[in-house]
């Protein structure tokens, strides 16, 4: 086992508003090493991306009532000053956000931006600076990286305005990555470049990558370990073969019935998760799944007043579930497998 570069530990993000306390995550725990890639995955509004912004510090000066620890090699990033956290974003942690049109500056050309990346944390010359991001652009896949330098956001089709994300993210080779939903939009030959290009740059740099995403194929590309989100907690977490050949949540069975899959034929239409995503303001009591699950019927406890925690299932694997493990793996074995 590696060192654990960053740690979140209890990590809650409330947002007060006039309808009442959004809950947008609540109590979320997760390490991760250098050179590896954690997925998490959950529908909208499951807090995958708030948490993404609380890491970056994104939440300061707003409403957001932020708690919990966030440590970044021996540095909590919840306690330190906005000047320390503004020198370690894009230095030591970077991010790719998940609309690169609303990301960029429309104003100011593709080069222009990514220069200002370096010369925020590097004194270098107008030249070397451009040398460095002309070279980081042509290794990204981006043609004629000296002309596109001068060219501006909307002038870059929504491929290569990703990949000039991922080139200002990577410009001062940051030991963090987060991916906010990268490859989003993006038709599916452009999805699988983006994600041969993350991998190859994660070896090249020995990166800690954060996959953020509610597509399961493309954690299945690229993710070592997988954490499920349901309601602004983690319902499942494992390694990735696991996760998929082994999950033990009945919410992540409804995300694995609902996949697609082009490897095999079907005989049966795909098993949406019925209804829908729960309020942040108003999470349903216990089990915040348990409105939507199929199998509370097996549960010894109430799942409708007591909260699951998240307990060991088998080895390096988690889950949130009142149901005994035994019985899920059962269940899993007669229902879930034959739909799969």
């Amino acid at each position: 086992m590696g060192e654990k570069f960053l740690r979140v530990n209890d990590l809650h993000v409330h947002f007060p508003t006039d309808d009442g306390l959004v809950k947008a995550v609540d109590g979320l725990s997760f390490d991760l090493e250098k050179g590896t890639t954690l997925g998490i995955v959950g529908e909208s509004g499951s807090g995958k991306s708030v948490t993404s912004l609380a890491i970056m510090g994104l939440h300061r000066h707003s409403r957001a009532r932020v708690s919990g620890e966030i440590w970044l090699d021996d540095v909590n990033l919840l306690e330190i000053e906005d000047e320390e956290l503004r020198s370690l974003r894009g230095r030591k942690m970077a991010m790719i956000f998940q609309d690169p049109l609303s990301a960029m500056h429309p104003y100011y050309t593709v080069g222009k931006q990514l220069t200002e990346a370096i010369t925020v944390h590097h004194k270098v010359s107008k030249a070397d600076a451009r040398r460095t991001v002309v070279d980081m652009l042509g290794r990204v896949g981006i043609p004629n990286p000296n002309r596109r330098f001068d060219q501006y956001p909307h002038e870059f089709s929504g491929g290569m305005r990703q990949r000039a994300m991922i080139a200002m993210a990577l410009i001062n080779d940051p030991e963090l990555l987060i991916a906010d939903e990268p490859t989003t939009a993006l038709d599916v030959t452009v999805q699988a470049q983006i994600l041969d290009l993350m991998r190859s740059l994660q070896d090249e740099f020995g990166s800690a990558i954060i996959m953020i995403t509610h597509d399961l194929g493309v954690v299945a590309e690229i993710a070592d370990d997988v954490l499920v989100m349901y309601g602004g907690k983690c319902v499942e977490y494992a390694e990735l073969d696991d996760a998929f050949h082994q999950p033990d949540h009945p919410y992540t069975w409804g995300l694995m019935t609902s996949m697609p899959r082009l490897d095999r034929d079907r005989q049966e239409r795909l098993v949406p998760v019925a209804g829908n995503p729960p309020s942040l303001i108003n999470v349903p009591p216990g089990c915040a799944f348990h409105p939507r699950c199929a199998f509370r019927e097996y549960s010894p406890l109430p799942c409708d007043s007591v909260v699951p925690e998240l307990l060991q299932s088998y080895p390096k694997h988690d889950s949130r579930c009142h149901i005994p493990v035994p019985k899920r793996a059962e269940l899993f074995s007669e229902q879930i497998a034959p739909k799969l």
